[in-house]
């Protein structure tokens, strides 16, 4: 008797160094199965959530992909780079002032609520077909529609300065490293991401996950067990 094809969804705490993409790629080796997707894109140096689609789970991967994310992050000030984070080539340094408690939560209270941002070229964002990162690869920037944006709220959890931690929550579609370039403009000396972890997605948040060494390496069915069926994500999401 034909056994039916593995679906649900799996929670994977993504490490450093790698792109959602290499970690489909494992995944499917692991679960034996072509069909998986990823809701949500986390760049190469950021850690954390990664929420895997598998099987008839794909189904599902818009509506999921939606929901409100929150991220704990670092930025650090007196430097911008073309990418907006660690990673990128640096564009202008500026002597970071002593700046006070008080002058950076202002500089947080300006993007809280609704806004718009301008994506950075470096990003998934098609224009003609083209994705902005690879443009950007060819030397080229072009003109970025602002978007509308929503943080629901934030919380500093550290100024040493140059860097600041802090946690945000935000809708879909928010791009934490243009939050970090945008904060160090309104602070009048640039900053950068310099590191970030997804902690939650919707209702999803890192208690269940696995990680990328036991998809990689782990004993198959050990992953398999942690796959959530489709009618637990529905209990979890409440619908």
């Amino acid at each position: 008797m034909k056994s039916e094809p593995l679906t649900g969804v799996l929670l994977v705490d993504k490490g450093p160094d790698m792109t959602s993409h290499d970690v489909v790629a494992v995944a499917r080796r692991a679960l034996g199965t072509k069909k998986i997707g990823h809701c949500g894109t986390l760049d190469p140096m950021a850690t954390g959530l990664l929420i895997l689609v598998v099987g008839k789970a794909t189904k599902i991967q818009d509506l999921l992909m939606s929901e409100d994310k929150e991220y704990v992050g670092t930025l650090e000030l007196g430097r911008t780079t073309n990418t907006q984070d660690a990673e990128g080539v640096t564009e202008i340094e500026r002597e970071v002032p002593p700046l006070s408690d008080e002058e950076v939560t202002a500089a947080f209270e300006k993007f809280r609520g609704d806004f718009y941002q301008t994506p950075p070229m470096v990003s998934a964002i098609k224009k003609d077909g083209v994705p902005l990162y690879k443009l950007a690869r060819q030397g080229k920037e072009v003109v970025r529609e602002p978007r509308l944006v929503h943080v629901y709220g934030y919380r500093i959890d550290g100024i040493r300065l140059p860097e600041v931690d802090f946690t945000v929550k935000c809708s879909k579609g928010f791009y934490v490293r243009t939050y970090a370039h945008d904060i160090g403009e309104a602070l009048g000396c640039g900053a950068h991401l310099k590191a970030l972890r997804r902690t939650r997605s919707g209702k999803f948040d890192l208690e269940r996950s696995v990680t990328f060494d036991q998809l990689k390496h782990g004993d198959p069915a050990e992953v398999r067990a942690k796959l959530l069926s489709l009618p637990e994500v529905s209990r979890l999401r409440g619908a």
